[in-house]
């Protein structure tokens, strides 16, 4: 099995090595990873500037460019056999609720998903994480099911991992999306010129937060599967919408 492994806090982070070197136990490994931390990247594609790839010291292949990417790059030009599987992560911090919109780590495996490959995200869910074997152990595990038992077409799993040590786990539970409440203000400050800048804030509390949500199972002890739908068409709204479509039209 070949799997094409990425993230967004860079390709020197502690989380890759760590999840390159366990899944190297079952698979062959290419690394493709931001030359630098593009945390909150989203899906975002580089387009006005041309992408550039180095060999880091630890032998991984960095680009100058964003998560998204680094998986486009690595898909659709630069490896030479295609992969079998898109592995994002291990992020230092969660990846729960909304962060999912913005997390580069998210859109690693969104990219993968896109281009046809099986994808999993994976986060470390703590303040100072540590525990980056754990995740790695869970990863590898969820890599070997997916490869026998593969999940529909236009889904990614979004794993997220207290960090403890493996032997604390409580187990494993699918979970569905949290919610938070509204962010934290914006920070207002000036730079040393005396100029406005402005620090985005603090994403807000969790609001739901209660059984089946990814926030519960990661605050109980549980690793958290989500699978995330491509499919962003809101089905149930198209009723309503065709009621504003005939009303328009009446109305020319």
């Amino acid at each position: 099995m070949r799997i094409l492994l990425s993230n967004d806090d860079g390709v020197m982070a502690p989380g890759l090595a760590c999840l390159a070197k366990v899944l190297g136990e079952i698979a062959d490994i290419t690394v493709v990873a931001p030359d630098r931390n593009r945390s909150g990247a989203s899906n975002s594609l580089t387009l006005d500037n041309p992408l550039r790839m180095m060999v880091a010291e630890n032998k991984f292949i960095g680009v100058n460019g964003t998560p998204t990417d680094c998986v486009h790059l690595a898909v659709t030009g630069l490896l030479k056999e295609m992969p079998d599987m898109v592995v994002s992560g291990i992020n230092e911090g969660s990846n729960l609720s909304d962060d999912v919109l913005y997390s580069g780590t998210v859109a690693a495996a969104t990219e993968g998903r896109f281009l046809g490959l099986p994808s999993i995200a994976v986060s470390l869910a703590g303040p100072r994480c540590q525990h980056y074997q754990t995740a790695a152990e869970v990863a590898k595990r969820l890599v070997q099911k997916l490869s026998r038992d593969p999940l529909p077409k236009n889904t990614i799993l979004n794993v997220n991992v207290p960090d403890i040590l493996g032997s604390e786990l409580r187990g494993f539970q699918v979970t569905r999306l949290g919610t938070r409440h509204i962010a934290e203000p914006t920070v207002k400050a000036l730079d040393p010129r005396g100029r406005k800048i402005f620090w985005v804030g603090q994403p807000g509390p969790e609001e739901d937060a209660g059984p089946g949500t990814d926030f519960y199972a990661v605050n109980m002890g549980f690793v958290s599967i989500t699978p995330l739908h491509l499919d962003l068409t809101h089905y149930k709204v198209f009723e309503q919408l065709s009621g504003w479509v005939d009303a328009l039209e009446k109305s020319q």
